[in-house]
């Protein structure tokens, strides 16, 4: 934790490309990483990380059930900044029993099948990808849903014995388009759908107008709207 105090005083203080030039210089080299799920607000931060030529290892976790739109704005982003997005993928065993015994559509019967799913398909993929990390980035928003209005913007995660930033924590979702916008930012033309918050294709839909912004996942089920990535205790 003996970095906490400056960490957080670069982030209230410092444009954000300079508070992460600032922690990446803290820091051993690759160990800071940024997880991304290609959605508006991961985009807005890669344009960053990458406009800056800022030393973070940018990783996603590929569930294997992902929109095609998805996959095509991960290229297009890749074409575009010339870099590589590091891909995690689940462990095909644990897939394929979990498949086996409950079936292809398991989430769609339970809250404990769908945590299940992502337990295996997002959680343990980011556990591996997240090995030797220091400080991990993510493009959280307070205003995203109740459980994300009361995470600092700087915080150390002691389970997992590592930083976790969100810098965009408290970016309004106009700010995010209008950065998008200004700086001609590839993103995932489901947006443009109705799909604000997106995950694998069968859990996501798209949301009408003035619904909350996680409505759109997993809306058959009365939950948080977290698949366990970021529900830290």
């Amino acid at each position: 934790m003996e970095y906490l105090s400056q960490l957080q005083q670069a982030f209230e203080n410092l444009p954000i490309e300079e508070a992460l030039k600032k922690t990446v210089a803290l820091f051993p080299a690759g160990t800071v990483k940024f997880s991304t799920s290609l959605g508006q607000e991961d985009q807005v931060l890669t344009d960053i990380i990458a406009r800056n030529k800022i030393g973070v290892n940018i990783f996603t976790i590929d569930t294997g059930r992902l929109f095609n739109e998805t996959y095509e704005t991960w290229e297009k982003t890749e074409a575009r900044y010339k870099i590589r997005i590091q891909p995690y993928f689940p462990q095909a065993e644990a897939v394929q029993n979990m498949v086996s015994e409950k079936g292809i559509n398991l989430f769609y019967e339970s809250v404990e099948n769908r945590q299940t799913c992502c337990g295996i398909r997002k959680v343990e993929p980011l556990n591996r990808a997240l090995q030797g990390t220091t400080v991990w980035i993510t493009g959280l928003r307070a205003s995203q849903n109740d459980h994300r209005k009361s995470i600092p913007m700087v915080e150390w995660l002691p389970d997992k014995k590592m930083y976790k930033i969100n810098p965009l924590l408290h970016w309004s979702y106009e700010e995010i388009l209008d950065y998008i916008k200004k700086n001609n930012v590839p993103y995932n033309p489901l947006h443009d759908k109705g799909f604000i918050s997106i995950g694998c294709a069968p859990c996501t839909r798209a949301i009408e107008p003035g619904e909350d912004p996680r409505a759109g996942r997993w809306w058959w089920e009365a939950s948080h709207k977290e698949c366990g990535l970021h529900l830290v205790k």
